[in-house]
């Protein structure tokens, strides 16, 4: 639809939206709405000369209109919701990322007697943690949604080799722990399984203490849980009786509108008054799609939408973080926004 030449799922990030995408975005909706008005219009009209009325009272309309918005209002509210929490857990993985780099410089990569050693050792463990970030986008991103209707209202985008497979966890892994991960249904679950093994291995050889090898199993249980939060929004729908019943009341509203708008503008001194209710159909069922659209398309924030949380951008940044506190500077660019979209 809009933005086609993007090629990864992400986050809208210009402050103002441009008229150019909202008239690509509601342009089929807008004719469809101006088409409808028209012909009940015309038939009530036409009609009319016959004694024949197809208008209704506009006080029932509008109840159904206030009852709607209620509705919408609750839908929308919960989806966002999902997103804000789904933002809120990649925001936690980034501290605690942060927290997990520190950790491996303060605990292991310090003594100088040992700098050698212990350098390879922390490059390993930081590196698994950024195959582990890695590892959680791309799984997050295979699509659970089989009934695609909704692209009509935001693109699915081709993700593209780097994110349709593990490959992209493999410069941080040595061969056998990539091959041993890309077998496992959950590759970063087991990647955070070789982490614990890796510090039981370190506190038996002495390299590191059992206090300290506590201290970070609690990081990597609090990274665990923030990988549990994005599961369960990513496997777990948006009930289906608030989502799609919501739908339905809306088109409903929007079918018996223009019925009611008729009936309002009829009563104007002037007939041609009357044809003011295609306009002001079209304004109003815009409005209430477009709220129904947006609650549908914040419920699932790992599906490769354009309004998506942007894990690309906040991997990398992650992996700035960590490989600069090993000392690297050859280091790969932060994403920045492509037609105002954050991958």
């Amino acid at each position: 639809m809009w933005l086609l030449n993007i090629t990864f799922s992400a986050m809208y990030t210009r402050r103002n939206i441009k008229s150019s995408i909202i008239l690509r975005f509601a342009w089929k909706n807008l004719i469809l709405f101006t088409l409808y008005a028209s012909l009940v219009v015309l038939a009530y009209v036409l009609l009319r000369r016959y004694d024949i009325y197809i208008g209704i009272p506009f006080l029932p309309v509008s109840t159904t209109g206030i009852a709607v918005a209620f509705y919408l209002g609750f839908k929308n509210n919960q989806s966002y919701d999902r997103f804000w929490e789904a933002r809120k857990a990649w925001g936690g993985i980034t501290n605690y990322s942060r927290v997990w780099g520190s950790q491996v410089i303060s605990y292991i990569n310090s003594q100088p007697d040992k700098a050698g050693t212990d350098a390879e050792i922390a490059k390993k463990l930081i590196y698994r943690q950024i195959a582990w970030i890695n590892a959680l986008r791309i799984q997050l991103r295979k699509t659970t949604i089989y009934d695609r209707k909704n692209i009509s209202y935001v693109p699915v985008f081709d993700l593209g080799a780097d994110n349709k497979s593990l490959d992209a966890i493999s410069g941080f892994l040595s061969e056998a722990e990539y091959n041993e991960v890309l077998a496992k249904a959950n590759a970063a679950t087991q990647l955070f399984r070789l982490q614990g093994m890796h510090l039981t291995q370190l506190v038996t050889n002495g390299t590191l203490s059992e206090r300290r090898q506590i201290d970070m199993m609690r990081t990597i249980e609090q990274l665990y849980n923030f990988q549990g939060v994005c599961e369960r929004i990513k496997n777990t729908p948006f009930p289906r009786q608030y989502a799609y019943m919501s739908t339905i009341f809306v088109w409903i509203f929007l079918l018996i509108l223009p019925f009611g708008l008729v009936e309002q503008f009829s009563g104007s001194k002037t007939a041609h008054m009357i044809w003011l209710a295609v306009p002001f159909n079209v304004l109003i069922s815009w409005f209430f799609s477009t709220m129904e659209i947006v609650g549908d398309n914040s419920e699932d924030p790992f599906e490769n939408y354009v309004n998506d949380v942007p894990m690309t951008a906040i991997s990398r940044n992650i992996e700035i973080d960590l490989r600069e506190m090993l000392g690297e500077t050859n280091l790969p660019p932060r994403i920045q926004p492509v037609n105002d979209v954050l991958l």
